[in-house]
């Protein structure tokens, strides 16, 4: 089993999270801040001395805000696609609101003012968005931004000196426990995502799994429809040669003995033929009892091509084997193989029969083998239309067929027999031409063969 590792965590995901809290803030404040300064009746400080008469602190304040909205708007223009505006250089935005929120405490009522408590959000959001550097930072940029406010308010009220060291502790203490927070949250949001890819992992292996499970029912359930098929084509066959074989026995002792008669040339040369065929039906029977016979396990030496020869021999009867042309090359010298004979030959029988399918009247069948290297290889081509492409990747599965009246275990149990034997199956070539299969097998197989 492989060692479960633990991944590693997109920071920049937490990042992202934070920002979308943070746009909600931003927006929120700005709201805020509109009411304060257009819908409530608060006494306003005095213009400063900078200012024209004719613009008042209230005019300022507003204009302040609105370029705070637009920085919302481009915040949260990059919040929506899903990036972080000015990512790369969070202490200037640290600058900005420093400097933001200092003037609006400045034109509205110095250290007085509401807006003084945007320096605690700032710090809360800094935190959650920020490493513990830039945070401390953005602390230091506040707190002169507060320190240059009471000076620049004290010509015109009096700044007490412990009220603007209380503020400054205020800050140092929302910085801190907001830094220790957002480091605590960091780690739960790091675990739980650790937790939810092993979770989303096993969730994976379970499903694999079921997939797995349930292909080897699909597999196991295609084997007993093959073997009872079998069974039933066994005892079908047994009965038939029984039934069949007694009356052509009668019927060839009798037409032995007419033959010993004084008959004509004429009357004894029918009486041949009529033997003839009744040697040719009795071996026809013998044939279908052999290939009919409960399979066994025992291994033996076998030839290939002697055992391509037996499927050829049982294809023959096949009823689309009519004006269709066999041809075979097979290479001299291979080495035999240690095998079960029955399940060779019907993997070969598969093959041939499926190429007589896809093969028309006066089409060719090619069969050949060779050695690769220390595999046999026995390649079975027809000159049929080909398979279509969308077919190719199913063609082994158990049940897919493109016949009419086929049942999708042949290539199926072809696979399984091949594999079980440490060898292989493929579909070689396939055009509008013609299609290629072809069969794999190690020299020396000593792995035993299940049954199947």
């Amino acid at each position: 089993m492989t060692q479960t590792q633990i991944p590693i965590r997109n920071e920049f995901s937490f990042e992202l999270s934070a920002e979308a809290i943070t746009v909600r803030i931003r927006w929120f404040g700005l709201a805020i801040g509109y009411v304060l300064v257009n819908f409530m009746s608060r006494d306003a400080t005095p213009a400063h001395s900078a200012l024209p008469i004719w613009l008042s602190n209230q005019q300022v304040l507003n204009g302040i805000l609105t370029l705070g909205a637009a920085y919302a708007i481009a915040d949260t223009y990059f919040s929506l696609r899903g990036r972080v505006f000015l990512s790369r250089w969070p202490v200037v935005i640290s600058v900005m609101e420093a400097l933001f929120i200092g003037l609006l405490c400045h034109f509205d009522e110095g250290l007085e003012s509401p807006f003084r408590f945007y320096y605690f959000l700032s710090l809360l959001v800094c935190a959650f968005r920020y490493s513990k550097p830039i945070t401390f930072s953005t602390f230091g940029l506040h707190a002169l931004s507060y320190v240059l406010l009471a000076v620049a308010t004290s010509p015109h009220s009096t700044s007490d000196p412990t009220r603007v060291t209380l503020m400054l502790i205020w800050l140092g203490w929302v910085t801190w426990a907001s830094t220790s927070l957002a480091g605590l949250l960091q780690v739960a949001g790091r675990r739980l995502g650790f937790l939810n890819d092993e979770l989303r992992k096993n969730q994976r292996e379970l499903w694999q799994r079921i997939d797995e499970r349930t292909n080897d029912l699909k597999e196991s359930q295609a084997l007993v429809v093959q073997q009872e098929k079998q069974a039933a084509f066994g005892l079908l066959a047994a009965g038939i040669a029984h039934e069949v074989g007694n009356p052509l026995a009668g019927i060839s002792s009798v037409i032995q003995l007419l033959n010993r008669r004084d008959v004509d040339d004429y009357t004894r040369e029918r009486y041949q033929m009529v033997d003839d065929q009744l040697r040719r039906i009795q071996r026809t029977l013998r044939e279908l009892i052999d290939f009919s016979r409960p399979a066994t396990l025992e291994r033996s030496q076998c030839d290939l091509q002697e055992l391509v020869e037996a499927a050829l021999n049982i294809a023959k009867y096949y009823k689309r084997r009519k004006n269709k042309q066999i041809v075979t090359r097979y290479a001299e010298g291979l080495p035999k193989i240690n095998a079960v004979r029955d399940q060779l030959v019907q993997i070969f029988l598969n093959l041939v029969l499926n190429a007589m399918d896809a093969t028309a009247e006066g089409g060719t069948i090619e069969i050949a083998s060779q050695k690769d290297e220390n595999r046999l290889r026995v390649s079975i081509r027809d000159d049929g239309h080909g398979i279509a492409e969308q077919d190719q990747a199913r063609l082994f599965q158990p049940y897919f067929t493109t016949k009419e009246t086929g049942t999708g275990l042949g290539l199926f149990v072809c696979k399984l027999i091949v594999e079980r034997n440490e060898g292989q199956i493929e579909l070689t070539e396939t055009s509008s031409r013609g299609t290629t299969f072809s069969v794999l097998l190690p020299c020396g197989m000593t792995t035993p063969i299940e049954s199947v």
